[in-house]
């Protein structure tokens, strides 16, 4: 479903997509499909200096490798509707895995994005509920994985914003109605919520932390763009409070941590330029502001081929997190 369309056609195909798409949402859902292992991906790892310290943190969670419920129990499936203006009945849907036993206040969550031409089935069905499984078992530290429908019944190009028409608010979904659908009563620190995306929403796991500091203090971009390209002009005639490259200056987005995954051989073709060096070009930003950014370079395009492997490194990095470990 991740291809080098140009992300103008990529529309085209989204709309489709869209309208194959919305009979589905509120059917239920099969088993994700088998995938490849996760193998360990060629990187380079560049850092910054040490965080400031968190806002609103509470203490970092314990880590116990191997020792975890989800080592001998997977975690389980659920797709959530909320009611929300540009989705079909019964509302904007969002796939929710969840590690077994109750769910509480400590429990970090990772809310997911995925990319224009794609859904959150997309996500479940590549299998990485069973490979994030995996991951917690040996990082010792189980975490919620949530993912929202980005898309919109138009089939309009969303980048996870707020039309500036008024036909849709994914912005607000993400950052509001999937927060409490997710968390309910167990409201969680934002020390312990991250946002994380694949292409588009690698776009939009940057771009909405650094709108919303005071809800995010991590982000982890496969594939991302940090520049606006707005094909289908969601934002209207002012677009730059949606570029992550413009919005660095404000004191309370400097804590958040970035981890940038860029594929070697993904030239995806953006309406200026393409992805390809777009990680490397937004980590030299942060590292000017002495923000805390990581790099990987895994073999591969733009598909799930090069984020998987990836994907050991990723908890690594939000468990360094959500440990407190990065801090020391």
């Amino acid at each position: 479903m991740f291809t080098t369309l140009s992300r103008r056609t990529s529309v085209l195909v989204a709309s489709s997509l869209v309208v194959a798409t919305a009979g589905l949402l509120a059917t239920a859902q099969g088993e994700p499909s088998p995938s490849a292992a996760t193998a360990g991906a060629a990187s380079a790892v560049g850092g910054a200096g040490a965080p400031a310290a968190q806002r609103a943190g509470g203490a970092g969670v314990e880590a116990r490798p191997g020792e975890v419920a989800v080592c001998d129990e997977a975690g389980t499936d659920e797709i959530v509707h909320v009611p929300d203006p540009g989705a079909p009945d019964p509302g904007r849907p969002i796939w929710v895995r969840r590690p077994p036993g109750a769910d509480r206040a400590d429990l970090p969550v990772l809310y997911l994005l995925h990319g224009s031409t794609t859904t959150h089935l997309t996500l479940k069905d590549a299998d990485i509920g069973r490979l994030m499984d995996e991951q917690m078992c040996r990082s010792g530290v189980e975490f919620v994985i949530a993912a929202p429908w980005g898309q919109e019944v138009g089939g309009t190009d969303t980048e996870w914003g707020d039309a500036a028409d008024g036909d849709f608010a994914i912005e607000t979904f993400v950052t509001e109605k999937a927060v409490e659908a997710v968390e309910g009563e167990h409201r969680r620190p934002r020390s312990l919520r991250a946002l994380g995306g694949f292409s588009m929403g690698g776009y939009g796991a940057a771009a909405l932390p650094l709108r919303h500091p005071e809800l995010y203090s991590q982000a982890v971009s496969w594939a991302g763009y940090f520049k606006v390209d707005d094909p289908s002009g969601t934002f209207g005639d002012d677009p730059d409070p949606h570029a992550p490259d413009q919005l660095l200056d404000d004191p309370e987005v400097r804590d958040i941590r970035f981890l940038l995954i860029e594929g070697r051989d993904d030239h995806t073709p953006l309406q200026t330029g393409s992805i390809h060096g777009e990680a490397g070009r937004f980590a030299a930003l942060l590292r000017e502001r002495d923000m805390t950014v990581e790099t990987h370079f895994p073999e591969g395009g733009h598909d799930f081929g090069a984020w998987r492997p990836t994907f050991p490194e990723s908890v690594d990095f939000l468990t360094e997190g959500w440990t407190g470990a990065a801090a020391d």
